[in-house]
């Protein structure tokens, strides 16, 4: 499972401080701390600062970089953002994200090549959030048709089938599955991935939610998420299901983890 640590989010009331600030200490100290959970990237945005969102986000990005091993994903609605954080990102990045919206596909392809990064394709388009499965896989047909076109490798590829809440409509779960199944059959190669909290918006005792999707997610063929590394029991499923799916050789990473809590 690829980690996508989230913490560093400037929707998050302590990081917009921490960025108005210039708080070095407090967001370095989140980002070695997920990636010592066993995040694979950190995302870092700095959306909320429309006035100068692309000073801000290229200082998380170099602070950041200062202090974790791991590669950075560079989370904006903004390519001339993006592009400028690629610029001073070491290593190969994970843009969030392009989607079959015109404008936006447009703009950022370019960027993604230029840089050879990896990438979130987010399955909507111009008509907008989809509401089927069916929807999402047609999206999903036209975005990897373009990337891979220009060059862009399966494995490098994320897809999003965008989860949307429960508490809206019910079959709403049953839809993304539906949707990760589909996914993996039609592209064994490219991975899954989601911003999964997104299910429980608007109902009660979310961690439960949460937890119990990630897992049929993964039987389903999730192979990613944008999650807490910090959210011990979430990250003891996700290893325990690897193990359970086959994932885990010999159950290495189980045994590892069970060990370093005991230790």
């Amino acid at each position: 499972m690829i980690i996508i640590g989230e913490l560093i989010n400037s929707t998050r009331k302590d990081i917009k401080k921490a960025i108005e600030d210039e708080d070095v200490a407090y967001i370095q100290d989140i980002a070695k701390k997920q990636e010592a959970a066993g995040a694979d990237y950190i995302d870092v945005n700095a959306g909320m600062r429309l006035h100068d969102e692309i000073e801000k986000l290229c200082w998380l990005v170099k602070i950041v970089q200062e202090v974790v091993n791991v590669p950075l994903c560079i989370d904006s609605p903004n390519p001339k953002a993006i592009d400028a954080a690629l610029k001073i990102h070491k290593g190969q990045a994970l843009v969030n994200s392009i989607t079959m919206e015109k404008e936006r596909y447009d703009e950022l392809l370019p960027i993604i090549v230029k840089n050879n990064t990896r990438i979130i394709a987010l399955c909507m388009d111009e008509t907008g959030m989809p509401k089927t499965a069916e929807q999402r896989i047609n999206v999903a047909k036209k975005l990897a048709d373009g990337l891979l076109d220009a060059g862009i490798k399966e494995e490098d590829i994320f897809f999003d089938p965008l989860v949307k809440p429960l508490s809206v409509d019910i079959n709403f779960g049953n839809e993304i599955l539906d949707s990760i199944e589909a996914l993996r059959k039609k592209y064994p190669n490219v991975n899954i991935t989601s911003g999964l909290s997104n299910i429980s918006f608007g109902l009660p005792n979310r961690s439960q939610i949460n937890q119990a999707f990630m897992v049929m997610c993964m039987v389903k063929g999730m192979n990613s998420a944008i999650v807490d590394p910090l959210n011990e029991r979430m990250m003891d499923l996700i290893v325990s299901s690897e193990a359970c799916l086959g994932l885990d050789k010999f159950c290495m990473n189980y045994i590892k983890r069970q060990r370093a809590k005991s230790s």
